[in-house]
């Protein structure tokens, strides 16, 4: 595998999905693989990764194990070299520290260039057909593997490594070790005429293990035959510079494509029929110049002036005639090669499965498609084609992702509102467990000593005569006892543990009964909504009726102007709800958060015993129900008034 992900590196940014032109990424667990039979070893994923999480095989061990080996070992240069080492104002230097390494041998690729260039001006001259340049092999590997109905218009042409390779065995024999220094990844794999393949970057490693250093070197020129012309192959148009094809836009026929996204669009409309009677120069890079094998940050225009200063100042100082001899003599080699397809385009699936996956990321018309390529897609049918194939996630969708990241935080408030609101329930249930024991208590102590009083009290009440000045003392104590007997009935009500009697009752029933127990003021209307579809229910009737009551002796007192009351019965399938609104004062927000307490009040002196909602509030929770109130003081924010809504299970749990 010659591009590979360094998984615990990997952010999952989609960025190596959105560069590389043959979707050879597959996204799994969050998690970035390169396919490496869809591979076509451009490199594009390793230049744009910032986090170092996609890398090429270095085999600059492989290197040394060659230089160690003993055989005669011949470096190839490439003759982008000087947008990559551009500290060195003589080349003679850097010759001289690869010579250093251990190599027999250093020559420019160029003059396999000046070759190859020469063979594409024939064939272009001589043939009826239009080509796609072969020069650059992940080119040649995308045309091969996604448009193989292409391939036969692939020049035949074996590219300036291979050229030159071929040139070096002729030279020195068939028994000499080459290795090739270049800009690109692919060339590592392109052809098994050279014997290992290293880039500018790995070069500089070898340069630090061995410490070969410039001013330690001497410098050594490249070995005959040098190259002439093809020194400007590497930058945009330099095929068609080198063999002095004519690539006017008006009078010639020639299109040049470079980087990931013109020469896909320019194979597409190739193969669309949309362009006829023209040759395509591709470069998969932006030119050599910009391969992956260089360092990182290195700009394009400057490392294009500098391999065309290199290549101007090379023909000036060139000895053509040397130069003519070699072309000459090596121009006769067999520079052909034929393309074989090798189809590793995905099937697309049927509309249907399609359509299922965009349903599944909430696109269900056109108009959800966005197409904003941050799945690393171009479009949506693209990234549910991947999805559906394996290739891609749902999740790599962002604007999915972010909807489903809202709906998450809202759901999460809403569970965190939930729970609070539990927690408080809670908090208040063990409240009120507390002090029903010692209701229970004090009530109970209370009881005994509290009824000698009452009859006591009222025996001397009624053998008082008329005109006695204790008589109306005598009144006093016996109308406190009672007021005391009462709240220590409410109290014993209060903590009471008494099991609950489930009857089935109807809650419309139950509402009047409550009603005709009590005294309704004349300035208090009071009406009843009944919105239940089936209004029985189990409930403990004697038990609900005191909860009832208690609501709605509660609201005449906070509406002593007058107003009015609502009874609104509701159900489901599951619950009742019985919900008791009235137009009163409202209860104070301060407040709202204790009135289920006992002995809590807002009422003066003598007019409440606080346990009222208390017991209403113990009774409901007996049910396994809920009761929630609302209220508003404010008549600037709309009608004053509470709310108690009940919440009853329909069965006994």
């Amino acid at each position: 595998m010659l591009v590979y992900t360094i998984k615990e590196l990997c952010r999952t940014c989609y960025t190596c999905v959105r560069e590389c032109p043959a979707k050879a990424i597959r996204i799994v667990g969050g998690q970035a693989e390169v396919i490496d039979e869809r591979c076509i070893a451009c490199g594009n994923c390793t230049k744009v990764c910032s986090q170092g999480a996609k890398v090429f095989l270095n085999t600059t061990d492989r290197v040394k194990k060659v230089l160690e080996s003993g055989s005669e070992v011949i470096a190839m240069l490439a003759p982008s070299f000087p947008a990559e080492f551009s500290e060195f104002q003589d080349y003679r230097v850097l010759t001289g520290m690869i010579k250093s390494l251990g190599f027999r041998h250093v020559l420019e690729v160029s003059f396999g260039a000046d070759l190859v260039a020469e063979k594409y001006r024939k064939l272009m001259e001589e043939n009826k057909n239009y080509y796609i340049t072969s020069d650059c092999p992940s080119i040649v590997n995308y045309v091969k593997h996604y448009h193989h109905n292409l391939v036969d218009n692939l020049a035949p042409i074996v590219s300036p490594m291979v050229a030159m390779s071929r040139v070096v065995r002729s030279k020195f024999g068939s028994e000499v070790k080459i290795v090739f220094i270049g800009p690109c990844v692919a060339k590592k794999a392109e052809s098994t005429e050279i014997d290992e393949a290293i880039t500018y970057t790995e070069l500089r490693e070898l340069f630090d293990q061995f410490n070969i250093k410039p001013e330690n070197t001497q410098p050594v020129e490249f070995e005959q035959p040098v190259g002439g012309r093809g020194a400007i192959f590497p930058v945009t148009r330099g095929l068609l510079q080198t063999a002095n094809i004519n690539d006017d836009s008006i009078t010639g026929n020639i299109i040049a494509a470079e980087g990931r996204i013109d020469f896909q669009g320019a194979l597409k409309e190739y193969e669309a029929g949309l362009i006829r009677n023209q040759h395509m120069e591709l470069l998969c890079c932006e030119g050599c110049i910009m391969g992956p094998g260089l360092s990182k940050n290195g700009k394009q225009y400057n490392r294009r002036t500098l391999v065309s200063n290199y290549a101007n100042n090379k023909m000036k100082e060139l000895d053509r005639a040397k130069w003519q001899e070699a072309f000459d003599e090596y121009s006769a080699l067999d520079l052909l090669f034929r393309h074989r397809p090798e189809d590793h385009r995905i099937e697309v699936p049927v509309e249907s499965e399609i359509n299922e996956v965009l349903v599944s990321m909430a696109k269900f018309t056109k108009k959800d498609q966005l197409d904003c390529g941050a799945c690393g897609y171009e479009s949506c049918v693209e990234h549910a084609i991947a999805i559906k194939k394996g290739l891609a996630e749902v999740e790599m969708c962002l604007p999915y992702t972010i909807e489903k990241l809202h709906k998450s935080v809202k759901d999460l408030a809403l569970s965190n509102e939930k729970l609070s609101s539990m927690r408080q329930a809670l908090k208040q249930s063990e409240k009120l467990a507390h002090m029903g024991q010692l209701s229970a208590g004090i009530a109970h102590e209370l009881n005994n000593p509290l009824g000698v009083v009452i009859m006591y009290s009222n025996i001397l009440l009624e053998e008082s005569k008329p005109e006695d000045p204790v008589r109306e003392d005598l009144k006093l104590i016996v109308e406190q006892a009672g007021r005391c007997k009462k709240i220590v009935a409410g109290l014993l009500n209060f903590a009471r543990k008494n099991q609950v009697n489930h009857q089935l009752i109807s809650i419309r029933e139950l509402v009047d009964h409550s009603l005709e127990s009590l005294i309704v003021p004349g300035n208090v209307k009071i009406t009843i909504t009944n919105k239940t579809t089936n209004p029985d229910a189990m409930l403990d009737n004697e038990q609900m009726t005191q909860v009832l009551t208690n609501l709605v002796k509660n609201a005449f007192e906070a509406m002593p102007q007058g107003g009015s009351i609502n009874i609104l019965l509701e159900d489901t399938l599951q619950d009742v709800m019985i919900t008791v609104r009235d137009t009163g004062t409202g209860i104070k927000e301060v407040d709202r958060v204790k009135i289920f307490e006992p002995f809590f009040t807002t009422k003066g002196i003598g007019h409440g015993t606080g346990l009222g909602l208390a017991t209403a509030y113990g009774i409901v929770k007996m049910h396994k129900g809920q009761i929630n109130v609302e209220s508003n003081t404010d008549p600037l924010k709309g009608q004053t008034g509470t709310s108690f809504k009940i919440i009853l299970p329909r069965r006994k749990e």
